[in-house]
């Protein structure tokens, strides 16, 4: 390393092998060059929101109209990334990575985003459980139970760093936080690269919650930079992104430009979509007003229109499309939720399979078996179907964005059911799980925000509900009492003083009831974590 000598990094005595000096003078070389480039896109953001907010509307650039109607494709996939068709998510802690690894599925996206609580312990210890699972010798013991690796195959890993607006305070750099994209990136690529090249696989990314193109650039400019940094062929490094919030769905071709040395594929991340929609579009008017969570599934047609564009481009482009992670998961202690739960997701991932998606994510090893059923019917004896090139796709700007005509209403049952899966799920996080299995369905961050974003703009639009009850912050608060003293009498009273839905009460009050909207709940849980 050629740059000013790094900073010294404030973690306790056992962060020595990852942090060693040289993994964070590389963290600290990303974060000079870069980190202020990413703050002007952040401040960009806000902008973009306002405008479109405020002109009720999006609409595909016309400055890059020449990108998409060029004749271009991506570099060809690594060959451990041209079969996609079964993906299991989860955050890399070590009983879940080996479980995932032994999974049988194609790919593990290893999240240290969506599914991770960034407490410190869990960022260095997720970077050692990675750098174990590499090179095969990870392992746990429980003390009831030893997991370890099974004969193989194993899924090859894809890890999901933090988004761009996150920053990481337990490596300062300058006296400021790092960023937290180029903290999680940094260290795997340093820690893993030669060894995932020696044993034939490569580093691989999932980037999350881009907002533009300009976004994707940035990060191909610090994969150059790091390629270089460590020597790696230009192209080593490949990335797949989540097209998860609505301002990247009007440029998807783009992005993908954007990264084309790199590029593997795009994914319909589903969940943070929705998110994004609610968040971008909260003060712009009832049009832009959604029904209960429950009531907005993928068949909704402006939700068709996002993955059909979704799967066109990809092909169009010779990109992998990945399909998004049905919430549903299985309950081994109990058959009907899981036979529930299973019919759910075979739908989902035949509709996917159907619209011409290579692969798709699941949350659970019991739903492998599923998604493999689905797509193997569907693949035949190809790896991918990017021979379906949807040519009668043609999705327009008002497609994307029409809300109206979803059946459902605002009403008392989904009220609850978002107050109360917000509660569960952040006094999980505060306590370090990001991945939360609540009423047999897997929430992670997204579906949180989805919850909170919800009450919110339910009360700033003065919504009722079906029974004609005003959604009101007295209202919310009332339901948080009943909920609370529901979860305490479930959990008794030892449990529950362990517990921190206090903390989660005020947190989520802030993020839910505010006059001022929040943009990441993750920013203010932060600062409630070690």
């Amino acid at each position: 390393m050629t740059e000013a000598q790094a900073p010294s990094a404030r973690a306790d005595a056992d962060g020595g092998d990852i942090l060693t000096p040289d993994a964070v003078a590389f963290v600290t070389a990303l974060h000079r060059r870069f980190a202020g480039r990413r703050a002007d896109l952040l401040a960009r953001r806000a902008v973009r929101r306002a405008e479109a907010a405020r002109d009720g509307g999006l609409e595909f650039p016309a400055d890059t109209a020449a990108i998409r109607d060029a004749d271009w494709t991506v570099p060809p996939p690594p060959a451990d990334l041209t079969d996609r068709r079964v993906e299991i998510t989860g955050p890399p802690e070590r009983k879940m990575t080996v479980n995932a690894l032994n999974s049988g599925a194609q790919v593990w996206l290893a999240d240290l985003e969506d599914a991770n609580t960034p407490h410190w312990t869990n960022v260095l210890d997720g970077q050692r459980n990675l750098r174990d699972a590499v090179r095969r010798t990870i392992s746990v013991d429980t003390g009831g139970r030893r997991y370890e690796l099974g004969p193989g195959p194993y899924p090859t890993i894809v890890v999901r760093p933090r988004g761009w607006h996150l920053d990481e305070r337990h490596l300062p750099v300058d006296g400021a936080p790092a960023v937290a994209a180029l903290v999680d990136f940094g260290l795997y690529l340093f820690h893993n690269a030669d060894e995932l090249l020696a044993r034939g696989s490569g580093p691989y990314f999932y980037l999350p919650k881009l907002e533009s193109s300009d976004e994707a650039a940035l990060w191909n400019d610090v994969f150059d930079h790091a390629q270089e940094l460590l020597g790696l062929p230009r192209g080593t490094i490949r990335a797949t992104v989540l097209i998860e919030t609505i301002t990247a769905a009007f440029e998807m071709d783009e992005i993908l430009w954007a990264l084309r040395p790199h590029v593997t594929g795009l994914n319909a991340g589903r969940w943070d979509y929705l998110f994004s929609i609610i968040r971008t579009f909260r003060d712009a008017g009832a049009s832009f007003l959604l029904p209960d969570r429950s009531a907005v599934t993928m068949t909704a047609p402006f939700m068709r229109a996002y993955t059909d564009l979704l799967v066109a481009t990809c092909h169009r482009r010779g990109a992998s499309a990945i399909g998004g992670m049905s919430a549903f998961i299985p309950n081994r202690r109990d058959a009907d939720a899981t036979e529930r739960a299973s019919a759910q997701v075979r739908a989902d991932k035949q509709r996917e399979a159907a619209d011409g998606f290579d692969g798709s994510w699941v949350a659970h090893p019991d739903l492998v078996p599923i998604c493999r059923e689905v797509f193997d019917r569907a693949l035949g004896d190809r790896p991918h179907q990017l021979h379906r090139r949807r040519p009668e796709v043609a999705v327009t700007a008002e497609q994307l964005l029409d809300l109206r005509g979803i059946p459902g209403q605002a009403t008392g049952a989904g009220l609850r059911a978002n107050v109360g899966v917000a509660l569960r799920y952040l006094e999980a996080w505060l306590r370090g799980n990001g991945a939360v299995a609540i009423n047999s369905m897997m929430e992670d961050t997204a579906t949180a925000e989805i919850s909170r974003s919800q009450i919110w703009q339910w009360i700033h639009h003065g919504v009722r509900l079906s029974d004609g009850t005003p959604v009101t912050a007295e209202l919310v608060r009332g339901i948080e009492d009943e909920e609370l003293a529901a979860i305490r009498a479930e959990l008794g009273q030892s449990a529950w003083a362990r517990s921190r839905f206090d903390d989660a009460r005020g947190l989520f009050e802030r993020i839910a009831l505010d006059i001022g909207f929040v943009d990441f709940l993750t920013i203010p849980a932060y600062e409630l974590v070690d």
